[in-house]
């Protein structure tokens, strides 16, 4: 009887053992790290696929919002298209954090940064590129972002335009822009619903609007600088998508959606220096359109792809070999805002980039093209 007494002891004790230690390994946060491909808008992605992935990582502890306090991770390669199967390991380097507004706190989104396995930047990672050209002398510069992205949602499993009649279209283009009312706009729950998470996460979304082409929507990224511009842009489209599970709707940043009388989809990128931003301004800003003049080809070469199919000239843009700019003149390749020119300083936007654009791209390009001085 004692024997079997102290059995129980010992089998109780072991148990309250066992349960502290799962006490202490208690895991309380999931991060959830994204990165992108460096694929968006190419053939094997269409116009219903994306660039960014993600996967999630648990911690025992909460590891804040810095991102140094983050580990690299790795990631197979060879699944997106990233590296062969032979030597597949791609390194994940967390570059920012936000407050995962899905999940909530303490858990977070960790945008991430690709590196191949030999500890260089993967040609993927646009993002390393910029950083090579924000030196000190650009960051003294005070360099300004404010990116549009307009998006069209679609309809999962048809991938006909949310809200569109089923084989059909709706009424022609001209009453939908920052419409209300059923028949003016489609998919507005799921967009409140993404700018309240990006809101929550703590991006700086300063707007959203319904666009021209009925089922497509536009949201603002900025005033921000260069790498957070990227980092913001990404995470708020992961976001979008995200969302977009919730209610069977892709979102696509194809430049050209839907063919015909309807308009494309861009990424308006609004810029200014500290130089731009302050009274006699303009002659900063005319300065760097001269700049942007000159170096036309190689910024459209990069400013997305399929992006022929949008600038053509007609709905609200500029014919894609043609470099001109304009005052409130949305045909334009850049456009001063009226604002601007009745203020004499501000800012100018450039028209020309697709909505599948990578944002890090467009960024590094402005600034290399109207700070050449400075790096």
């Amino acid at each position: 009887m004692q024997s079997s007494m102290m059995m129980r002891k010992a089998s109780s004790a072991g148990l309250k053992g066992r349960a502290q230690l799962l006490v202490a390994a208690a895991l309380v946060q999931k991060a959830e790290y994204i990165w992108s491909d460096g694929q968006e808008g190419l053939p094997q992605k269409a116009r219903v696929f994306n660039e960014l992935h993600s996967k999630t990582k648990t911690f025992e502890e909460d590891m804040g919002l810095d991102a140094s306090a983050y580990p690299d991770w790795s990631f197979d390669g060879s699944s997106t298209n990233q590296a062969k199967g032979n030597n597949s390991d791609c390194i994940l380097r967390p570059v920012q954090v936000y407050t995962d507004p899905i999940r909530g706190a303490p858990h977070v989104l960790v945008m991430c940064e690709v590196f191949s396995p030999d500890g260089t930047a993967h040609p993927s990672n646009t993002r390393a590129k910029l950083r090579e050209v924000v030196t000190e002398k650009v960051i003294e510069k005070d360099c300004w972002f404010g990116f549009e992205q307009e998006y069209t949602l679609l309809a999962k499993g048809t991938h006909g335009v949310y809200g569109w009649p089923v084989g059909g279209y709706p009424h022609p283009q001209g009453p939908y822009y920052c419409g209300v009312g059923a028949e003016s706009v489609y998919g507005r729950p799921l967009v409140e619903a993404h700018m309240d998470a990006c809101m929550k996460a703590g991006l700086n979304i300063s707007g959203i609007n319904a666009e021209v082409m009925p089922g497509q929507w536009e949201f603002q990224i900025g005033p921000s600088g260069p790498l957070d511009l990227g980092d913001e842009t990404h995470v708020a489209r992961w976001l979008l998508h995200r969302i977009g599970e919730e209610y069977d709707a892709v979102a696509s940043f194809a430049p050209k959606p839907v063919l015909g009388d309807w308009n494309g989809a861009g990424g308006h990128t609004n810029y200014s220096t500290k130089d731009m931003r302050i009274p006699g301004g303009m002659v900063a800003i005319e300065d760097a359109i001269d700049k942007l003049s000159k170096t036309h080809p190689e910024h459209i070469s990069q400013y997305g792809t399929g992006n022929e199919a949008r600038l053509t000239g007609a709905h609200e843009t500029c014919d894609i070999d043609t470099f001109r700019f304009g005052q409130s003149d949305r045909g334009a390749s850049i456009r001063i805002p009226l604002p601007v020119s009745l203020k004499g300083y501000g800012y100018l936007e450039d028209r020309r980039p697709s909505a599948n654009v990578d944002p890090y791209t467009v960024a590094r390009l402005l600034i290399k093209t109207t700070l050449p001085d400075c790096l």
